[in-house]
């Protein structure tokens, strides 16, 4: 299938799920239509049982696999996600929560891929190295279905800062960590000789280093640069496509660059949706790039949701894997609480918070499509169909199960009045 068949097909069966959903199940539209897509892969393969001689699931998963859906999502459809969330994240808001936020994006990461990576290893046998891979991978909150959540839970302006914040920069760090672990635990082809552990701990940090700064200042760079035309401008159209050549040109550029290209897409959302949006665009303009972003991100979202509900098709599910993925499960939110209580008791002597920080900021730290798709992404080995297996358990757990009780979970505890 050529690129455009496959786009019109994806498009085509968000539509109809989204509508199976809106007029039956009645759940948040992407959670709905991941509901309906892992529905008709499950009734796909159950017929495929049934009447073995269709071949029906075998053809499916042919095209499901063609689909590089980590690409689709790494090189693609991340940047524009993540893009869409920050604009709508104001920087003085951020400033108030600056403290949890970094030591949540950093300190958080650390723990949790620490705590998933030990557990796995002593669950599964894996190699301490390879299972901090998978730590690394599951570690990553998403922020799209995490928005999508705080949307309708009409939490407190403070609480909402904290977990939009943190589950952004959480994003493009837990990132850089995958990529840096995967260069020490996959060395090309065994070159990576003894003695030279040193050297591969100093280019970790140097990769760590470069990736994330580089990536902030040149999401800072492009967005400024991108606020100063927009300033001379006042053309509705060709403003909003000039955030969308940033998102697309900027995502790319850091690509190139081999710096990250999430933490440079949400530092240049930030600066639009905050700066560029009050001293660069009129009304008019700020409605129009609300709106036109608004709607890419529910596209987006649709099309990320179904893809994830068919890449049933390509897990290997045997009985040890869906084992070690169910007790992963318990790892990543035992993970997540530690990454989040460790950061908030650290602030506690300086600051109040509410009751329901750690619960909610627990619970909704929900994963996704990045974490499936930095699993896919591996290189191939004896362990990679067992970290597939476990990941996708994991986040159809977090979607379904956390994010459809988050919401109501946050409004009966986190209303309560937070000291600043």
């Amino acid at each position: 299938m050529t690129f455009l068949q496959i786009a019109s097909l994806l498009i085509v069966l968000a539509g109809l799920f989204g509508a199976i959903n809106y007029l039956f199940l009645k759940l948040p539209s992407a959670i709905g239509i991941l509901v309906v897509s892992l529905a008709a892969s499950v009734a796909i393969l159950l017929l495929d049982l049934v009447a073995p001689g269709l071949g029906v699931a075998d053809q499916v998963r042919t095209q499901v696999t063609s689909i590089d859906f980590s690409d689709a999502l790494l090189e693609g459809m991340l940047g524009l996600l993540l893009f869409a969330g920050a604009l709508h994240v104001k920087i003085s808001d951020l400033r108030e929560q600056w403290r949890l936020v970094f030591l949540m994006a950093t300190m958080g990461v650390a723990l949790s891929t620490v705590v998933v990576g030990v557990g796995f290893s002593w669950i599964t046998g894996m190699p301490i190295l390879i299972a901090l891979v998978f730590g690394s991978l599951i570690t990553p909150t998403d922020p799209v279905a995490v928005l999508g959540v705080l949307r309708e839970a009409n939490l407190q302006k403070s609480l909402e800062t904290k977990i939009a914040g943190e589950s952004l920069f959480n994003d493009g760090v837990g990132y850089v960590v995958f990529l840096v672990l995967v260069g020490l635990a996959f060395p090309h082809h065994g070159s990576h000789g003894g003695g030279h552990e040193e050297s591969a701990a100093m280019g970790a940090v140097m990769l760590f280093l470069q990736e994330a700064v580089g990536g902030a200042v040149l999401g800072v760079a492009l967005g400024w640069l991108t606020f100063r035309i927009m300033r001379q401008i006042d053309d509705y159209s060709l403003e909003v496509l000039l955030t969308l050549g940033l998102a697309f040109g900027g995502y790319e550029l850091a690509v190139a660059l081999h710096f990250s290209a999430p933490i440079m897409a949400v530092c240049a959302g930030l600066l639009i949706g905050d700066v560029g949006a009050k001293h660069g665009m009129s009304e008019e303009t700020r409605n129009y790039v609300d709106a036109f972003w608004k709607l890419i991100d529910e596209i987006l979202n649709a099309v990320l949701f179904l893809m994830i509900g068919f890449e049933v098709f390509a897990v290997a599910f045997t009985m040890d894997a869906v084992m070690a993925g169910t007790m992963a499960i318990a790892l990543a939110l035992v993970a997540r609480l530690t990454a989040v209580a460790v950061p908030v008791l650290l602030l506690k002597p300086f600051r109040s918070f509410s009751r329901g920080v750690i619960p909610i900021m627990t619970w909704g730290g929900l994963k996704g499509g990045i974490s499936v798709a930095l699993a896919l992404s591996l290189p191939d080995s004896e362990w990679k169909p067992l970290i597939l297996t476990a990941t996708y358990i994991v986040v159809i757990f977090s979607i379904i199960v956390q994010g459809l009780t988050v919401a109501p979970m946050a409004k009966r505890i986190g209303r309560e009045p937070e000291l600043m």
